[in-house]
């Protein structure tokens, strides 16, 4: 499915607008939750810690959407919520289920990406290429997840990677120009596993 970033975040921003912010979390989740969750999978591959990230992801994006201001596309926005799910659970090392906190349409319907998403993962094939990308620390995943597979643009990239800081144009222009150099690595280091692969 192909979608209209820029159409999507103005019917976003009409539906928070109009005060209908838990119809604007429900549309988010229908239209991103299963990349953000492809991609929580990627960087926690059982699937317990990965539906732990996404429970906490769908909290904050619940509870953070109402004062969403639209200084990056929302897709950027969710994969920095995503991002720093992630982290703080690889940080905190604990598999402590939280309660998910919304209306029950939208449990259910975080409930319905995490089973969806989670049975077509494991129904594709591996490729060698997954498999290499796997050996790579969680931000070089992430990385490579989120410019290949996802396409984001590397001043993107750069604000999903640092978290809620708004980034001044310069710095935000370093560090797009740092992650492409990082990315070329990350590149070099997937050939020299392949080429390691008997």
């Amino acid at each position: 499915m192909s979608i209209d970033h820029a159409a999507f975040d103005a019917r976003l921003r009409a539906l928070l607008e109009s005060d209908r912010a838990s119809e604007a979390a429900t549309v988010a989740l229908e239209v991103y939750g299963e990349e953000i969750y492809a991609l929580l999978a990627a960087l926690h591959r059982d699937e317990v810690s990965a539906a732990e990230v996404f429970s906490r992801f769908c909290e904050r994006l619940w509870k953070g959407l109402p004062g969403f201001q639209f200084r990056s596309s929302f897709r950027t926005w969710a994969y920095t919520i995503a991002w720093n799910a992630s982290a703080r659970f690889r940080a905190q090392e604990r598999n402590r289920r939280e309660v998910l906190v919304g209306d029950s349409e939208f449990l259910r319907l975080a409930e319905k990406v995490r089973s969806s998403t989670r049975s077509r993962l494991l129904r594709e094939k591996r490729s060698r290429l997954v498999e290499l990308r796997e050996t790579l620390p969680p931000e070089d995943q992430t990385i490579l997840i989120l410019r290949v597979d996802r396409e984001l643009d590397w001043r993107d990239l750069a604000r999903v990677l640092h978290e809620d800081e708004a980034l001044a144009d310069d710095a935000l222009a370093r560090e797009a120009a740092r992650l492409r150099k990082r990315f070329q690595l990350i590149k070099e280091r997937l050939r020299e596993l392949a080429a390691q692969d008997p």
